[in-house]
């Protein structure tokens, strides 16, 4: 980033004049043909297509290349690749790296779809998926086969929060195979909470669609990719026909300049609702990555320069079918939806049967129910007594 902080590289990135035109924001330049002068223009932007100039809709706009830059800047690759979703960014980037035959370490405590992704559609091109605990650590080294080609993490784990060793597990992973491209899912750390790049990953994926975008209105992928990696997951992203509008491309350019600030209080209305729960006799326990009784806190503490909003508790009681529609459906400002990352506070839960069907490699070890939070931009104390309404209409049942 040039030596510039987080918080100003969030506000400039990606606005030179050659994207704003005499504006404050990027322009939005929607556009699917894009036309030529003269034949040497033509030749020259067919040479030049994959270096940013303006040549196809499908390869971007200056809408899409300064979002690009900015998030290249943000993260530190040699480029960034754009998908209509998160889910497209993780299979687009995963197949853009294996054939027939090959092998994928995938940790077993990824994003459900993601494992989906290898069970439906990697199974069916004959790419076989072996699924490791997330707190494998240097223990890794073990499932690396001839045919490994990628190494795929999420940190923290989807739901359980889990932080894993990721310097030791790649490491170790590349002391067996070097040429090992490894990816991450690092949505929860919006790309700039977890400098994935400066530990050995080689792809940077986010569902942008979460605190890019902020506002939960729009959706889009990113992958940024180190220069290993980025000639390839490029163009068989292009390939596959992966682009996003300009005008979502815009949003989430746009979203950058605000989320620096978004982050700092998600982070601390996050942690004092954390440390609330953890108080709470109801409570077994919080997996909050910036609170010391969530496992691999020691790692979070190492590697990650904040936290976010998203966290999880556990309760001592299993609630039944009744208890769960009276705790949920009565909230005031925690909502139930899918997704997180907006500014709105959201609630999910989930039994522990349904956590062990997506858990492959590894046993749940515990019996009360678990409860997803986001917490959002509402007043931290609002939420706090919404909680405890919560428990105080199950403890009236």
């Amino acid at each position: 980033m040039s030596g510039k902080k987080i918080d100003t590289a969030l506000v400039s990135a990606g606005r030179r004049k050659k994207f704003t035109q005499g504006s404050v924001n990027a322009v939005i330049q929607r556009a699917s043909s894009l036309v030529f002068d003269t034949v040497a223009d033509k030749k020259h932007a067919t040479a030049n297509r994959a270096k940013g100039e303006l040549f196809y809709g499908r390869r971007g706009t200056l809408t899409h290349f300064s979002f690009q830059e900015a998030m290249v800047e943000l993260e530190g690759g040699a480029g960034c690749a754009l998908y209509p979703c998160g889910a497209a960014a993780v299979s687009n980037a995963i197949l853009s790296f294996v054939a027939a035959g090959d092998h994928i370490l995938m940790i077993g405590s990824a994003y459900e779809p993601t494992q989906d992704f290898c069970e439906k559609i990697l199974a069916k091109l004959n790419v076989s998926t072996t699924y490791f605990p997330p707190m494998i650590g240097e223990r890794i080294a073990d499932l690396v086969r001839p045919n490994t080609k990628v190494l795929f993490l999420e940190s923290p784990s989807s739901i359980t929060m889990e932080v894993p060793d990721i310097p030791g597990i790649v490491n170790a992973a590349r002391a067996i195979s070097p040429d090992l491209v490894v990816m991450i899912d690092n949505t929860w750390a919006s790309g700039i909470l977890f400098k994935a790049l400066d530990f050995g990953i080689d792809i940077s994926i986010q569902a942008a669609t979460k605190y890019i975008i902020g506002h939960s209105d729009a959706m889009i992928g990113t992958a940024v990719s180190n220069e290993r990696c980025w000639d390839q997951l490029r163009e068989h992203s292009y390939l596959m026909g992966q682009m996003v509008d300009a005008d979502t491309a815009y949003i989430a350019s746009r979203g950058l300049r605000t989320l620096g600030v978004r982050l700092k209080q998600h982070e601390t209305s996050s942690i004092a609702v954390a440390r609330w729960l953890a108080e709470r006799p109801e409570v077994a326990a919080v997996h909050h990555p910036a609170l010391p009784g969530c496992p691999g806190h020691e790692f979070y503490q190492r590697d990650f320069t904040g936290s976010c909003g998203l966290f999880s508790f556990i309760l001592h009681q299993r609630l039944s079918d009744r208890q769960l529609s009276e705790y949920l459906d009565h909230f005031t400002h925690f909502s139930m939806a899918y997704s997180w990352g907006g500014f709105e506070s959201l609630i999910l839960a989930n039994q522990p049967e349904e956590l062990q069907a997506i858990r492959p490699a590894e046993e749940i070890a515990f019996t009360g129910t678990l409860i997803r939070l986001h917490i959002g931009l509402e007043n931290c104390e609002d939420l706090i007594e919404d909680l405890d309404a919560g428990f105080t209409r199950l403890a009236l049942l």
